[in-house]
C-alpha cells in the first residue's frame, strides 16, 4: 500500500531553498506540493482500474506518497480519532484507540491521461481490530487549483447578492447546493465541512467513478442514494460516525443522467458548480445548448435573488493567427478552446437573460 515517507529527491531539496516565505505554507493543498502527485503513472502505485461504460474510458485511481502532515502530527490526529469514538460509543473506550498509517494523494484519471481529481487521503485502523483499515479524505485539502477558483468565484458571488453567508458557515441556516460532476469529491466535501449549514447534492452519471472515489479516494459511502432517492445504508457505519462527525449526513450522491435529474428536481438551489467532462475532455453539449432542457431546468432551479451558478471550461488558447484565427493544427489538437465564449453566452442568455 506505499504507506511509507515520501522520499527526498533531488527536486524536494531544491525546492526547500526557495525562500523563506515559501517554508511557512499552510495549505496542504498549496501548488507547491503538486510534484508529489503531477507525475506519469510510473511514478505512482495503481490502487483501482476499470474500464467505464459511460464514456470515461479506462477509469483508474493511482497514489503517491505525500509529505504532509509529517509523523509529529499523527499523535494528535490519533488522539482526536480516540476522543470522537468515546463520544460516540461510551464505555468502550479501550476500543477506540487509533493508529494512522499514513497519508497519500490519490489522484483519478480518465484514459491514463486526464487527471480528473487529486485528493489526500488518510489511513488508519482501530488498534483492537487491525483490520478495520479505513481511509478519510482530506477535505481541507483542495490540490487542484481551479477548484479553489470555483469555490472562491461562487462565494465572493453570492455573498455579493446579499446571502447571509455568515449564518449558513454557521448552520444557522440552510445553504442548498448542487454539484454536477463529482470526481473524487473534493469540491463537495470541502463545502459541506467549511459550511455548517450545506445540504450538498452531488450528481454523477458514472457510477464508477462514485465507487472509485469511495474506495480508493475516502469519500464518505454514507452519501450514496439509491435510484428511488433513499439513502444505499440505512444507518452510518460506526467508523463514519467517528470521522465524519455529521458531515456524511448533508452530502447526498446520486447516479443520474445531469439533464434527467435538474428536470426532476424540486430543490432551489442557492448555488450550483458545473464540472462535467468526459474520458475526451469534452463538456458535453447538452449541458450548454441553450435550447436544452437542461439549461432551461436549472434556471427555474436557481433561487431568484441569489441564485449562483460557477461551470468550470477550458480556457481559451491565446496561439491565434494574426487574424484572430486559430491555427489549422490548433482545430485538432484544441477543440474545445474556440467553443469557451458560446458556453458563456448559452448560460448567460438562459439563467441572466
Amino acid at each position: 500500500m506505499m504507506w511509507q515517507r515520501a522520499r527526498l529527491s533531488l527536486g524536494s531539496n531544491l525546492r526547500r531553498f526557495s525562500t523563506a516565505t515559501r517554508l511557512r505554507i499552510e495549505d496542504e493543498g498549496d501548488w507547491f506540493y503538486s510534484s508529489e502527485w503531477w507525475g506519469n503513472e510510473s511514478d505512482g502505485h495503481t490502487v483501482l482500474r476499470s474500464t467505464s461504460d459511460k464514456g470515461n474510458g479506462v477509469v483508474s485511481v493511482l497514489a503517491y506518497p505525500s509529505s504532509r502532515p509529517n509523523e509529529d502530527y499523527w499523535p494528535g490526529t490519533e488522539k482526536w480519532l480516540q476522543q470522537r469514538y468515546a463520544e460516540i460509543h461510551p464505555g468502550h473506550e479501550h476500543n477506540g484507540r487509533f493508529k494512522i498509517l499514513g497519508y497519500q494523494w490519490r489522484t483519478l484519471r480518465f484514459n491514463d491521461d486526464t487527471r480528473q481529481s487529486t485528493v489526500k487521503i488518510m489511513a488508519a485502523y482501530r488498534e483492537s481490530d487491525p483490520g478495520s483499515v479505513c481511509f478519510m479524505q482530506q477535505a481541507h485539502c483542495l490540490a487542484v487549483p481551479y477548484v479553489k477558483s470555483m469555490v472562491s468565484a461562487g462565494l465572493a458571488t453570492i455573498a455579493s447578492c446579499n446571502y447571509d453567508l455568515k449564518n449558513a458557515v454557521l448552520g444557522n441556516k440552510i445553504m442548498n447546493v448542487l454539484c454536477i460532476g463529482h470526481g473524487g469529491g473534493s469540491l463537495p466535501l470541502f463545502l459541506a465541512s467549511k459550511i455548517q449549514g450545506a445540504v450538498v447534492h452531488i450528481v454523477e452519471i458514472d457510477p464508477l467513478v462514485i465507487s472509485a472515489s469511495i474506495q480508493a479516494m475516502g469519500f464518505p459511502a454514507f452519501s450514496v442514494l439509491t435510484p428511488s432517492g433513499e439513502r444505499a445504508f440505512s444507518k452510518p457505519n460506526a467508523i463514519d460516525k467517528v470521522l465524519w462527525n455529521g458531515i456524511h449526513e448533508r452530502l447526498f450522491l446520486y447516479e443520474s443522467d445531469a439533464e434527467k435529474f435538474i428536470l426532476n428536481t424540486t430543490t432551489l438551489y442557492d448555488m450550483v458548480f458545473i464540472d462535467a467532462y468526459d474520458g475526451e475532455d469534452v463538456f458535453p453539449h447538452k449541458l450548454w445548448d441553450p435550447h436544452s432542457p437542461f439549461l432551461k431546468a436549472l434556471g427555474n432551479r436557481l433561487h431568484p435573488e441569489h441564485g449562483t451558478v460557477v461551470v468550470n471550461l477550458h480556457s481559451d488558447t491565446n496561439v491565434l493567427n494574426s487574424d484572430g484565427s486559430a491555427p489549422f493544427f490548433l482545430h485538432q489538437l484544441l477543440p474545445m478552446g474556440k467553443y469557451v465564449s458560446r458556453v458563456c453566452r448559452a448560460y448567460k442568455d438562459v439563467l441572466v437573460g
